[in-house]
């Protein structure tokens, strides 16, 4: 088992390359904690997967808080699921602080530019790599087919299609166990022989003592920052307004940042009055263009709220109060719900037909995944519908993906920055 030094050095790494959404964030870790330090086993990693993709919130923040968990107990957890956050958060402030300030940095637009085809290669390689190695049988091929059908075409809720899935797994388990096999003899995202890794420690055992006072305390962390805004500013000020309403969406974050943006989109900009529809794309677009989880976009949200009702504080200051206060309530609620969890969850491990249900659940969200991903090639490939394709963003992408990742093996973060160079370049001729 690596030392708590060791993870918490690679928890800061990742949370700096972790670029490329869900799916490529998973593959990341995936190819780092099982495939080359084998620090978790396939099926472990899997496994947690499966539980996180349960979990309202950003499910790969909740994995490497899983992770961190499970390696170093809870103050594991809790570094790894920081520092996968801090980063992205720290760069979208200051990024929306050029946004709002009015700087105007064509090189820096350049950058963000060649970023779009790094990360659409990225997605589909991590597609391809979770699905091909996840769907085992035809019955779970169709499953993933039909969620995408679902989201993509009929826009059917992802709480609907999660609780669909669970309960075709477990029945299907039953009839046909063959097309629907429990959680250790499903796919798997590698090939990593079980006895080559590191053997962890037992994990924690789950008690109602345990449970109520970490609710407790985690309850309090959520709600005292709220209360003492409430009690500073007014109950009737735009940071209580905003750590009311991101409290209420980190409950109903399932399926990413894609599933609440509309939600959030709705209140944010036709309620609160908090920015426009314009500036939401805009703040879309940064947090496309930052590691971490894209639901950081919410931070966007509540620092344009604050800069732009700033009360008695200078538009930076409120901005600064809107920021924080949305990233607090959006991310503290991961941390309850995976410590909460986790110990229950380990035990579920050699249950069949819960391990069926959370197999079929993945194979789901593998539709899901593709969802978010074509939606983002389209908006990247055709930014203005009138102007026609981005060429630069369709021959890099293809370039990165089937010359760079397929052909060579090249590290993510040498084609991230070699895209990145791209977009300069072509930005200052």
């Amino acid at each position: 088992m690596p030392t708590f030094k060791e993870a918490l050095l690679y928890w800061i790494k990742l949370g700096f390359i972790s670029f490329g959404g869900p799916a490529g964030q998973i593959a990341i870790m995936h190819r780092e904690v099982v495939e080359r330090r084998k620090w978790i086993s396939e099926s472990h990693f899997l496994h947690a997967l499966n539980f996180c993709m349960l979990l309202p919130g950003p499910e790969a923040q909740q994995l490497a808080t899983y992770l961190g968990w499970r390696l170093h107990g809870w103050r594991g957890g809790v570094v790894a699921g920081a520092f996968f956050v801090l980063p992205s958060a720290l760069l979208l402030f200051g990024l929306s602080w050029l946004y709002m300030a009015g700087g105007h940095l064509p090189w820096l637009a350049g950058i963000f530019h060649g970023l779009l085809p790094a990360v659409i290669a990225v997605i589909l390689a991590a597609v391809l790599r979770i699905g091909g190695k996840t769907l085992h049988s035809p019955s779970l091929w169709a499953v993933a087919a039909l969620s995408f059908v679902a989201i993509y075409f009929f826009n059917i809720s992802f709480v609907v299609i999660i609780a669909g899935a669970a309960l075709l797994g477990w029945l299907g388990h039953r009839c046909l166990p063959g097309q629907f096999p429990a959680g250790r003899k499903h796919g798997s995202l590698g090939d990593v022989d079980a006895s080559e890794v590191l053997e962890l420690p037992p994990a924690p055992k789950g008690t109602w003592a345990r449970s109520l006072s970490l609710s407790v305390f985690c309850l309090s962390l959520w709600a005292l920052p709220v209360i003492a805004l409430g009690a500073w500013l007014g109950w009737g000020s735009t940071p209580v307004a905003q750590g009311l309403f991101f409290s209420k969406a980190a409950l109903v974050t399932f399926g990413g940042a894609y599933a609440v943006l509309p939600y959030v989109a709705q209140q944010a900009v036709e309620n609160y009055a908090w920015l426009s529809h314009a500036q939401m794309i805009s703040g879309l677009a940064l947090a496309e263009t930052t590691p971490g989880p894209l639901v950081i976009v919410l931070q966007f949200v509540g620092f344009v709220g604050g800069w732009q009702h700033p009360g008695g504080f200078s538009p930076l200051g409120g901005a600064a109060i809107g920021a924080f206060i949305t990233t607090w309530v959006t991310f503290l609620p991961c941390f309850l719900f995976v410590f909460l969890g986790a110990p229950y969850v380990e035990g579920l491990r050699d249950l069949p037909r819960i391990g069926a249900s959370l197999t079929t659940i993945t194979a789901a969200v593998v539709g899901v995944i593709l969802n978010l991903g074509v939606k983002f090639a389209t908006h990247s490939l055709w930014p203005d519908p009138d102007a026609g394709m981005d060429g630069f963003v369709a021959v890099a992408a293809v370039a990165a993906f089937f010359v760079a990742m397929w052909r060579f093996k090249l590290a993510f973060t040498t084609v991230l920055a070699a895209c990145a160079l791209a977009g300069l370049t072509i930005s200052l001729l």
